[in-house]
């Protein structure tokens, strides 16, 4: 993206100099003669850096920063300062100015300038991006209360057993679904809902290691006990205490590996690699996968006893296609996102883009959603996205019947603001209890203890909820 400089100086050659050599430099440049002109191109154009003289006709250069800073927090100002004038320059910088730089004729005054423009615009870019992401997360954590983003009945309910789930913070969690679905985002978010929110949650991807690098990333190594082990260090599971610990892609985990994890299960303890000691963490476990297990557990790559392990209380995650109109509902979602981390203003999609969402299959669920997004911005030179902004292949279901899910063709119920959010608290509880049992071959104690609650208390909602044999 074209960095954008603004120049506020009432000298015109200077203007002229500056305007030339960064324009030659592939920046687009704007220029003020005055501090009001520039403040007013300031909260219209939002310039990425601005070169500011601290001698103005109309107005103090500090008290020009201070406005300009009101007006763009985020934004770099280099101060431009002649000689005699090096106290204003500080007093400037500890009111927030990038940097000072003193107005001298010359290339090399130029070619220090332009470092100076060049690393205030690298800093800005990787302070948007860190800001973006942290940003994004906290306003979903705290706005949709760390809701998973749709409005399909099958969502609704998903949110609604995260809610269960987190409530039991000790419980194993395997979470299926196919890629993209948003497995790592059911995982944070039942972290963050439950009361291990205060404590670390680390991941790691099983896929493509070697059974010696996830031996060590998971339960660490002592010093000396390989080759390259110079110093003793610490694994995820050590991180993660008091935690959530997500093991993506579990299918693929070695088999040498499994039994390891199957113990930590089982005990909550484990030794680090070339170590004697057992160390014992207190983490959640949730794990996520794409492909079949019980298929793994028949093929022989994988553990049967720790499939069943796994399976304590397993969670389907729809995929995108099946979801109806939720496609719309995120696609306008990464619209919002996309334009706040590409500085555009495009308002959605037309009504024939959305035809186009709507009769595509999206294999790769929601992140191909999210990745079509942002290509289609990026070539968007207008406010709206068009069919030809789509991939081709998308293009190729112009004129396509819509795909709705039975849910959305049935007879809309009335709805209360924000009640319908959630299935029955009750059928939930009930289904939960269920899975529990099954996981414990209906042993009442063991699913008690599973459940954190007495025995009496779990044979009372067994009678309660009819689930006795």
């Amino acid at each position: 993206m074209q960095p954008t400089l603004l120049i506020i100086d009432d000298e015109p050659l200077i203007q002229k100099t500056l305007r030339h050599h960064f324009e030659r430099k592939g920046y687009r440049v704007l220029g003020a003669s005055t501090a009001s002109e520039g403040i007013s191109l300031v909260r219209d154009e939002t310039p990425d850096v601005v070169l500011l003289d601290l001698r103005l006709p109309d107005l103090d250069g500090l008290d020009a920063l201070d406005r300009i800073k009101d007006s763009q927090p985020d934004g770099a100002v280099i101060v431009l300062t002649a000689h005699g004038t090096y106290e204003n320059a500080v007093e400037a910088v500890k009111r927030g100015a990038e940097d000072f730089l003193i107005k001298e004729p010359g290339e090399g005054n130029l070619a220090a300038m332009e470092l100076r423009v060049s690393q205030a615009v690298e800093r800005l870019r990787k302070d948007r991006i860190h800001s973006y992401y942290k940003q994004h997360f906290r306003r979903r954590a705290s706005d949709r209360e760390l809701a998973l983003p749709g409005e399909h009945p099958s969502i609704r309910a998903l949110d609604g057993l995260i809610d269960l789930i987190a409530q039991n913070p000790s419980t194993t969690v395997l979470l299926l679904g196919e890629s993209g679905t948003g497995k790592e985002l059911v995982a944070k978010a039942i972290h963050h809902k439950s009361g291990r929110r205060d404590r670390a949650f680390v991941e790691i991807n099983c896929a493509g290691l070697s059974e010696n690098l996830l031996d060590s990333e998971l339960f660490g190594h002592e010093r000396g006990a390989f080759t390259d082990a110079k110093s003793m260090k610490r694994g995820l599971l050590e991180v993660a205490d008091g935690g959530s610990v997500l093991l993506d892609e579990i299918g693929d985990m070695p088999q040498a590996v499994q039994p390891k994890l199957l113990r930590v299960l089982e005990t909550r303890t484990f030794r680090r690699v070339g170590g004697l000691r057992d160390i014992t963490v207190d983490v959640r476990t949730i794990t996520a996968t794409n492909r079949d297990l019980k298929k793994l557990v028949e093929a022989g790559t994988f553990r049967e006893d720790l499939y069943y392990r796994l399976k304590v209380m397993p969670v389907e995650i729809p995929p995108l296609r099946e979801r109806g109109r939720d496609v719309l509902f995120l696609a306008q979602l990464f619209v919002q996102d996309f334009n706040a981390l590409l500085k555009k203003r495009l308002r959605g999609f037309s009504e024939q883009a959305q035809d186009i969402l709507m009769a595509y299959s999206w294999p790769g669920n929601v992140r191909e959603l999210k990745n079509v997004t942002e290509r289609a911005m990026i070539l968007c030179p207008g406010d709206e996205i068009l069919p030809e902004h789509l991939p081709a292949d998308l293009q190729g279901l112009a004129g396509t019947p819509v795909r709705v899910s039975p849910e959305e063709t049935a007879t809309p119920k009335p709805r209360r603001r924000g009640s319908d959010r959630f299935i029955s608290l009750a059928d939930l509880e009930k289904n939960y209890i269920r899975e529990a049992l099954e996981a414990t071959d209906r042993n009442r104690t063991q699913t008690a203890k599973l459940l954190g609650i007495s025995r009496s208390t779990l044979l009372d909602k067994i009678k309660r909820y009819h689930l006795k044999d």
